[in-house]
């Protein structure tokens, strides 16, 4: 119970980027606003996605009354199948947003039991103490809205991912009017996208791209292969118009790029002109300079049709001399190095790479500091709360907006994931705070416990050794020399004699141990393990993983 105030906790997605998750709680209901997911680092191995720790919502699973999405990317509805595996609830978004979010839930075998909910901008659906609003807003992808939601302290609006978009390729640009309607009425809280707040100036329309594209399309003689995030639905936009009015044929590549350009099509969010589309076998069939791969893997990912092409693993088609590939995305933070190997990759083979270094080939689809002064002068907060950004954003963007002067600079409040902040008509302060971590998604085994990331981090860093003993399980005494199996530690060959030194040590301690630790299996075990640990870190200063093995003979 909140005793008649408004309580909102982020899960995910301020004070770090990625996985966007908020909860909104008055009284004995609630509401969660959106559940994405993030891309793992190099620290965590063997796992493909991380997404928000859900335990901080089994306190209060019966109240939720719905999910709120804003829009269809990744890091706003990657962790949404995964969140109504715990809780049954319904899932409210535009029409775009659920076709992507369709394609999720067929994978997680949810799609015949899930409760979705279509809706269109300035609908209003009401859900006990809340009554949320769509409002359309500019964003890289299509069918985005921010939130409105009438709680009974006040109106609080969630913008979403947004930047302010006057001449968007697809759709309308971003509906200020309804905007400033809700800041003339009052709003008590803004929860405003930090992503570009270190940015001065307005982000760039989506057209801004277009001349350059025009000029590569001018200038191509060979092939044009044209990666980009599959969900950049006004850059597919851009890449399909330039090709028909060059006539040149589109191939799409990557499954990802054929689901998403399938959907868009089907929910009118891209119009594809009639006979543009060629399969890749026909692909190979097509002179070169009638011919335009859109490929995904803009990232450098190993296994992406991207990756694929460059290194002469695609089944149907290859990076070749006299192609023209274009990389029409930023680089994820972390992604650098793999990026820079796709690039190499196709220089090698004789083509020439186009990225953002050298052209006006994309924008950002996040507000930089004049759209966020946009947005604060349009809806004009009582209280502006920073959110998705890491905390050096949220500061710049707490910094921007006190010089504006429109919200005092005391009622800019900074939060970070698991923070409580408590709200009435009057006041506005972080109350509490939970623990609220994240949970590891393997792809082949679903969620991995942080333990069994620890082992592999261990693994990957020290190796391991597995000391191997005959013993006779009435004597006690060892039918044969030990044997000592490393992977990751020391080469068989060992020319230090290491693995002799090791093979000395374990005879030396079972020959030590009394007759009764011999005979018990799991004693000599611990005990093998605890001498060779200190002599293995005295020796070397590593701490390779060790397992012994004790068989009875």
């Amino acid at each position: 119970m909140t005793n008649g105030r408004l309580q909102i906790i982020p899960l995910g997605g301020v004070g770090q980027f990625g996985m966007n998750m908020m909860a909104m709680r008055y009284g004995d209901q609630a509401i969660i606003i959106d559940a994405g997911m993030t891309f793992p680092d190099d620290d965590v191995p063997g796992v493909d996605i991380i997404i928000p720790d859900f335990s901080f919502i089994e306190t209060f699973r019966e109240d939720v009354s719905a999910i709120i999405l804003t829009h269809g990317h990744e890091d706003h509805i990657g962790a949404v199948p995964f969140l109504l595996k715990e809780i049954n609830a319904p899932v409210y978004g535009t029409g775009f947003t659920l076709a992507l979010l369709d394609n999720k839930l067929e994978e997680h075998g949810l799609w015949e039991t899930a409760e979705v909910h279509s809706v269109e901008p300035l609908d209003k659906v009401k859900l006990g103490h809340f009554e949320v609003e769509w409002i359309h807003v500019s964003h890289s992808l299509t069918n985005c809205a921010a939130v409105a939601i009438s709680t009974p302290v006040g109106v609080v609006v969630h913008s979403g991912d947004f930047k302010v978009d006057d001449t968007p390729v697809v759709g309308a640009p971003i509906d200020l009017r309804r905007l400033t309607e809700l800041g003339d009425r009052g709003v008590l809280a803004l929860f405003a996208d930090s992503t570009n707040a270190e940015r001065p100036g307005r982000t760039l329309s989506e057209r801004a791209v277009i001349p350059a594209f025009e000029e590569i399309f001018d200038n191509a003689t060979g092939r044009i292969i044209v990666s980009c995030f599959t969900s950049s639905v006004h850059r597919i936009q851009i890449v399909l118009d330039l090709a028909y009015e060059y006539g040149r044929s589109v191939a799409l590549l990557g499954r990802s790029m054929l689901r998403n350009t399938e959907t868009a099509q089907s929910q009118r969010q891209l119009d594809a002109p009639d006979g543009i589309f060629i399969s890749p076998s026909e692909a190979r069939q097509t002179d070169d300079d009638q011919l335009v791969l859109l490929v995904s893997g803009c990232q450098g990912e190993p296994m992406s049709a991207m990756a694929r092409l460059a290194t002469d693993q695609h089944k149907s088609l290859k990076v070749s001399e006299g192609d023209l590939v274009l990389l029409s995305a930023r680089n994820i933070p972390g992604n650098e190095r793999a990026i820079s190997r796709l690039i190499s990759h196709c220089y090698k083979r004789g083509a020439r790479v186009v990225d953002s270094s050298t052209a006006r080939v994309h924008c950002s689809g996040h507000g930089s500091q004049e759209d966020l002064r946009i947005m604060i002068e349009a809806i004009r907060p009582r209280f502006l709360i920073p959110i998705h950004g890491e905390y050096r954003q949220l500061y710049r963007h707490k910094e921007w907006a006190d010089s504006l002067g429109v919200v005092e600079a005391s009622d800019i409040i900074i939060m970070e994931n698991g923070d409580v902040l408590e709200m009435d008509e009057n006041r506005a302060e972080v109350i509490a705070k939970e623990f609220v971590g994240r949970t590891f998604i393997d792809g082949s085994m679903g969620e991995v416990d942080d333990m069994v990331v620890r082992d592999r981090k261990h693994l990957s860093y020290d190796g391991i050794i597995v000391p191997i003993v005959a013993i006779n399980p009435t004597s006690g005494e060892m039918e044969s020399k030990p044997e000592i199996v490393t992977r990751g530690f020391i080469h068989d060959d060992d020319p230090s004699g290491l693995i002799s030194d090791i093979m000395e040590l374990v005879e030396g301690t079972i020959s030590r141990a009394s007759h009764e630790e011999r005979i018990d299996l799991g004693v000599i075990k611990e005990k093998i393990r605890v001498e060779l640990k200190r002599f293995i870190q005295k020796a070397t200063g590593r701490r390779p993983m060790i397992i012994p093995v004790v068989i009875e003979v």
